[in-house]
């Protein structure tokens, strides 16, 4: 059992065993430490049933990691998105597909489930000598020096580390004990996720249906069970969604189904549900002596465009380019860190905080604008084609 690394990492999530895999494929000594076993079966209890699309981007730092050819034979396609706004009533009132050729020759993105996405990582890292990967044990508390860092685990070890990457979640105990503080911003909502399969082939279509509440999303998973599947995200005012979270499935898939506009025909369950209150937050700052905040350590952001985790992923290639070009882990290393990612993330926390406030409101006039603006945004091909790179991050 080591006592000295280069790279400790607290946090086994997607984040976090994504970190360990990028750093260790770019030869680090790394240890990755989390409380929880990683739960990598799809219906065991406290699976997360949340899916990840993977832009552009982020498909490069997996591959990056040594990871990417384990996941691409599971992920499916994302080659367009599907922008709907319905109305009270449940009908579609206006819709734009928004295609992928138009700004390169691979798709938006893949999806893939979160479970699986923790088995890979998890299988990588066993291939990987440089990294220790310790399931169960949590990081109590940690000295940071000029020198390096001192980091205290629950299992009563004591290690040495050159630098301290925070993966440890939107409550970060790594956070908090560096003093940093947060911006929080609580929507009223909560989100439920799940796993559905429906008759109709979604065709690679991602879709984002706006009606008051929140957008209910549709995002192409493969088949289950011989029927066409999806990854859903639906965003709902609180009391609503535990209201129907609490419903017994039949119930739930006549309720899903109807709000989904039954584009895709009747919605049937294929998983367990989860959910969780919607918030942004952002970390007042992303560094502190020898210590990084990477994913929702630093960020929050409510699940629409596909931005959360792909930030994560951001935040990782940063800290890995950053320490090509300093000393791992000093000062002028986590503070270029700093300036590079809370910068634009507060532009899209900014982006997305608008769009949901936008499609949560009640208000008639901002329904209507909501309606009017899909249209323009899709048929002006250089505002399309603009909004297309910023989302994915090339611009």
């Amino acid at each position: 059992m080591r006592d000295k690394t280069q790279i400790l990492i607290s946090g086994g999530g997607v984040a976090g065993l994504t970190a360990a895999c990028l750093f260790g494929t770019s030869g680090f000594d790394v240890l990755c430490v989390d409380p929880a076993p990683p739960i990598t079966e799809r219906d065991l209890e406290g699976a997360d049933l949340r899916s990840t699309a993977f832009l552009q981007p982020s498909v490069h730092v997996l591959e990056r990691a040594g990871v990417w050819h384990q996941l691409s034979g599971y992920a499916t396609a994302l080659q367009t998105m599907q922008i709907v706004d319905a109305g009270e009533d449940g009908q579609p009132r206006n819709a734009r597909a928004f295609d992928a050729s138009d700004i390169s020759e691979l798709p938006f993105g893949w999806n893939l489930p979160n479970w699986l996405i923790r088995r890979e990582l998890v299988k990588r890292l066993e291939t990987l000598d440089n990294v220790d990967f310790r399931p169960g044990v949590a990081t109590d508390r940690m000295l940071a020096r000029s020198t390096g860092a001192k980091v205290w685990l629950s299992d009563s070890a004591q290690v040495q580390a050159d630098l301290v990457i925070a993966a440890d979640g939107r409550g970060s105990p790594l956070r908090q004990a560096a003093g940093i503080d947060v911006r929080t911003k609580r929507y009223g909502q909560k989100a439920m996720a799940f796993a559905v399969t429906h008759p109709i082939p979604h065709d690679n279509v991602s879709t984002e249906i706006h009606r008051t509440g929140g957008p209910f999303t549709l995002v192409p998973l493969p088949d289950y069970d011989g029927l066409p599947s999806s990854a859903v995200v639906w965003m709902e005012d609180g009391p609503k969604a535990q209201d129907l979270f609490a419903l017994d499935d039949a119930r739930f898939n006549a309720a899903m189904s109807e709000r989904s506009c039954h584009m895709f025909g009747p919605l049937t369950l294929a998983s367990k549900r989860s959910i969780w209150p919607i918030i942004s937050q952002v970390a007042q700052r992303f560094s502190d002596r020898r210590l990084a905040l990477v994913a929702e350590a630093a960020h929050v952001v409510p699940p629409i465009g596909a931005q959360g985790l792909n930030m994560s992923l951001a935040d990782l290639q940063s800290l890995l380019e950053l320490s090509q070009q300093h000393p791992l882990g000093s000062d002028a290393m986590l503070d270029a860190y700093d300036k590079d990612r809370r910068r634009n993330v507060a532009l899209r926390v900014a982006g997305i905080d608008l769009l949901n406030r936008t499609s949560q409101s009640e208000a008639n006039w901002l329904r209507e604008f909501r309606s009017w603006g899909i249209g323009v945004i899709h048929d002006a091909k250089p505002v399309r084609t603009t909004l297309m790179n910023m989302g994915l991050g090339l611009k």
